[in-house]
């Protein structure tokens, strides 16, 4: 076989490990961090963004202002990171009148992403093989905020960080 066959062939064998690496399914841990470490990306990028005078906003008066709903939010986390330790814990709700502030909102969200995200990586990846609860649960929990957040955006005539245009790097 010629130099040119085998560079050739070799070449070829490569781009076919460089396509399997990048079409390969994630693994039960990668997608369950993957995709807790996202939905609280975006939910952290709105309470950042969302203007402080509008943080008291509600959708209709029964429902919580768009920071009642940030600091919901942080609870789910917190209680992932408790009952991802294995700790008992029931899933109940920080009481926002203890965050009054924009800044403050910000931190609780911020303290509650860290602290679940330190005992995410803490587990073994075999860990996600047996269950990935509680996480799939307050990541299907902060989804569905998210939602309900995009509309205090648009109510509003705002756009969501992510609904935003990518400048080119």
């Amino acid at each position: 076989m010629n130099t040119e066959r085998k560079l050739s062939l070799l070449l070829s064998f490569l781009g076919l490990l460089s396509l399997q690496a990048f079409t390969q399914t994630p693994t039960p841990a990668e997608s369950t961090r993957g995709n807790f470490e996202s939905i609280n990306r975006k939910v952290l990028a709105m309470a950042k963004d969302f203007p402080e005078d509008k943080y008291d906003f509600k959708l209709r008066p029964e429902m919580r202002t768009f920071g009642e709903l940030i600091v919901h939010i942080a609870g789910g986390n917190f209680y992932a990171a408790k009952a991802g330790r294995g700790e008992k814990v029931d899933w109940t709700d920080l009481d926002p009148k203890n965050y009054k502030t924009k800044a403050e909102i910000v931190a609780v969200m911020e303290k509650s992403i860290a602290d679940a995200d330190a005992t995410l990586k803490a587990l073994p990846d075999a860990s996600f093989t047996k269950t990935v609860e509680p996480w799939a649960e307050v990541t299907e929990h902060s989804g569905e905020h998210y939602g309900l957040l995009v509309a205090y955006y648009r109510v509003n005539g705002l756009v969501p960080p992510e609904s935003r245009p990518k400048s080119a790097k």
